[in-house]
């Protein structure tokens, strides 16, 4: 049995002109008009060999057997005279087979190429066979459904532009009826059908595959809406355009060409910079546009005059259209830039400005190598989707803007996703007031009751490191002049004099502003000197030793800076990874239990987490959270300590990072201060953890010169017994694991300065 559909469907389906037949039957023994039952009595004469046109067939093959005689069975339905103006054929019901053609039918499928096969246009296959499930309730059960599916085909013509027409079907000469195999649902079973459009296997249990009978023929014609079709398809692209997910539409000059009805076209788009008053392209979309004549207009004329034609703008907003260039000004032709006109095969173009309450929003621009393609009439035809263009760059902009300011957000304050509920909470206050005209104050965000955790991976002895190196770049330069003073005539001397006192000062007694004085020598007198040596009558070998002196200066400062840079960049280096280390173990700390966290960069890293129900008040909260982050906090300074060995080798200039955590019992609360867009520590109680934190980087063992911080160990600072016990259990799960050594140290703090009594542990890493 053959299959006539490409897809699955409810049907068998049958070619049968038995309804059609029947109508003739009828016009033969029931027309008065005598020539007409002769005409339908003919016909039926002609049939009655040919059996299988009343019984149905699935034999495609007798389509092409019999043409004529169906050609001449379906003359009234396809007249003669409109054979060259409607585009119409026959066709087996909901299939892509199509016969008896009219010729402006058969001429579009000719230009369309031997090779097209004609498509239903954007239905999957679950779509169709509900809709053919719906055909069945609407023909055999009488519901009235109304198909919401319009039909298209798309047809390619001779030049290649996509043409689109709508399809209209009559089904009067078709029948629908069950076969032994159907389920004929009852009308409840039809109504959660009906609800269910979207569940096949719900439809295909009620109606199982090819279990309905669908017999006849159908006339289908085809209305020419291209114009319709690329419209909503453009309208849909410009929706597209999203800051969130720009995935450039490669056929949105595909869509121009059918709209235009123009088969070599280019379209481009520029937005425009009111602030710096300039275009800018879209960056994802520089692929897809062309802005040949915006690049051709912004390289003719100088920038006061570009900013002058935009401020006309406002003025008169009137659109360019050049159907023929050959037709401009012989003075434009001359111009250097109108080659980019030449160059690009450009032969006719439209510049339109898409204007926004009389400010201009963006510039688009259409060109074609077609000479007389664009004119009155294609601009004509803008004016019927340039509302949507201008909705979609007026919500580019805006969702933009929010992207920026998302941006802002994440990497530039310190409002981490863990509270930003609560601000938004009193953002949805205010921004409600205003909506209903009222007044309202916003209130402070703050969070009580938080446990805090603290920890360091501080870079050891960075400010002794970069002393040295100072050092080091001074003598260089020093010696450097030197070298240069050596070689020109007596006119130095005073030059080499104070360059003596600077490095005497530098090697045995430095002072405060031993630097600025000498950098204000070179700014101020020896650096003009050596450049008006390179201008006047020098040896060769002094104007080389002059310019690779000026190579190492550098230029903010007039000082030599290579060994500086070298530790600067080591100090990022390691910044950037420590960090990197920290924020990605974050992720997994937030899924413990949501909590505040932000982390400072100076000479090394430093962390804060605050952790209480406040934070998350829809969550459960329970003291063993913190037990787990501190435990978590723990594990990542050893991580960060591992990863800082595996790379410090790799590092411009040697050094050591020293880790400390902090261990506080005692309740905090934070309050976020507007006047310096960050949290911070609330009340003058609070305050007491600050000062602990500060003072802790530099402390002693007590009684001893011994720094409580160690390269390569991990030391926890806290205040009780309790605290001895957790940690100690903590440190047990890492030895175990191979992180830790089992050489822990208990140690006193020194006293500081109004804090007496705390302790710590030290552990090395394995």
């Amino acid at each position: 049995m053959a299959n006539l559909y490409k897809k699955d469907a409810p049907f068998q389906v049958y070619i049968s002109f038995k309804k059609y037949l029947d109508v003739l039957e009828h016009i033969r023994y029931n027309d008065r008009l005598e020539y007409r039952v002769n005409y339908a009595e003919s016909l039926i004469e002609k049939t009655k060999n040919f059996q299988e046109l009343r019984d149905g067939f699935q034999d495609l093959s007798l389509l092409e057997k019999n043409e004529d005689l169906i050609k001449l069975l379906l003359a009234d339905l396809f007249p003669t005279g409109l054979t060259n103006n409607e585009i119409k054929a026959a066709s087996i019901p909901l299939s892509n087979i199509t016969f008896n053609y009219t010729e402006r039918f058969k001429n579009i499928l000719k230009d369309a190429g031997k090779d097209f096969e004609i498509e239903l246009r954007n239905i999957n296959d679950d779509e169709f066979y509900v809709f053919c499930c719906c055909l069945i309730l609407q023909v055999y059960f009488k519901r009235d459904i109304k198909s919401t599916l319009p039909f298209y085909y798309d047809i390619p013509n001779k030049q290649g532009i996509m043409k689109h027409y709508k399809i209209t079907v009559n089904s009067d000469f078709s029948e629908i009826y069950p076969t032994e195999y159907a389920k004929v649902p009852s009308e409840s079973v039809i109504d959660m059908l009906l609800e269910n459009l979207d569940d096949i296997k719900l439809w295909k249990k009620y109606f199982p595959s090819k279990s309905w009978i669908l017999s006849g023929f159908t006339i289908i014609s085809l209305v020419d809406c291209t114009s319709e079709v690329a419209l909503s398809d453009l309208k849909s692209s410009m929706i597209k355009i999203d800051p969130e997910n720009l995935i450039p539409d490669e056929n949105l000059t595909e869509i121009f060409k059918s709209y235009f009805d123009i088969s070599e076209l280019n379209f481009g788009l520029m937005l425009f910079n009111k602030k710096e008053k300039r275009l800018e392209k879209v960056p994802i979309y520089e692929n897809v546009f062309t802005n040949h004549i915006l690049d051709f207009w912004i390289n003719t004329f100088d920038e006061e005059i570009r900013k002058t034609a935009f401020e006309n703008f406002n003025y008169n907003s009137k659109p360019i259209v050049v159907s023929n260039v050959d037709n401009l000004d012989h003075q434009i032709k001359k111009m250097p830039s109108f080659s980019i006109l030449k160059e690009n095969n450009i032969n006719s173009f439209m510049v339109i400005p898409i204007m926004k309450d009389n400010e201009l929003l963006a510039i688009m621009e259409f060109t074609s190598p077609q000479p007389n393609s664009l004119n009155g009439l294609k601009l004509k035809k803008l004016e019927f989707f340039v509302d949507m263009i201008l909705f979609s760059l007026t919500r580019f902009s805006f969702e933009r803007n929010n992207q920026i300011e998302a941006i802002i957000q994440r990497e530039y304050t310190t409002i981490h996703d863990s509270v930003v509920w609560k601000f938004r909470n009193e953002a949805e206050k205010y921004f409600n007031a205003s909506l209903a005209k009222k007044m309202y104050t916003l209130k402070q965000i703050s969070f009580k009751n938080l446990t805090p955790l603290f920890g360091f991976s501080d870079i050891r002895s960075s400010s002794e490191k970069r002393f040295n190196l100072m050092l080091e770049d001074l003598n260089d330069q020093i010696e450097c002049l030197h070298e240069i003073f050596a070689l020109v005539n007596s006119d130095s001397e005073k030059y080499l004099l104070a360059l003596d006192i600077f490095e005497n000062e530098l090697n045995n007694e430095i002072k405060a502003d031993t630097e600025q004085r000498l950098q204000r020598l070179l700014r101020d007198e020896i650096h003009p000197y050596l450049q008006g040596k390179l201008e006047v009558k020098s040896t060769k070998e002094v104007k080389t030793k002059i310019k690779d002196y000026f190579a190492k200066v550098f230029p903010q400062n007039h000082l030599f800076y290579s060994h500086r840079r070298s530790l600067d960049e080591s100090i990022t280096l390691v910044n950037r990874k420590l960090a990197d280390i920290l924020d990605e173990s974050q992720v997994n700390a937030q899924q413990i239990f949501p909590h505040y966290y932000e982390r400072f960069k100076s000479d090394g890293i430093e962390h804060n987490l605050y952790i209480g129900h406040n934070i998350a008040p829809d969550l459960h909260y329970t003291s063993k959270i913190v037990h787990k982050l501190r435990y978590w906090q723990l594990k990542t300074i050893c991580n960060i300590e591992q990863e800082f060995q595996s790379f410090k080798k790799d590092l411009p200039i040697s050094l050591d990072i020293a880790s400390l955590i902090f261990v506080y019992n005692e309740k905090i609360d934070i309050r976020f201060r507007m006047d310096e867009k960050r949290f911070d520590i609330d009340g003058a109680f609070n305050s007491y953890y600050e000062i602990i934190k500060k003072r802790l980087d530099k402390a002693h063992v007590k009684d001893s010169q011994e720094r409580i911080t160690c390269p390569g160990k991990i030391t926890i600072v806290y205040f009780g017994m309790e605290n001895q016990k957790e940690y100690l259990d903590y440190i047990s799960k890492l030895q175990k694991k191979g992180i830790l050594q089992n050489d822990v140290e208990f140690l006193r703090v020194e006293d500081l300065q109004g804090i007496t009594g705390l302790l710590a542990l030290r552990v090395s890493l394995v």
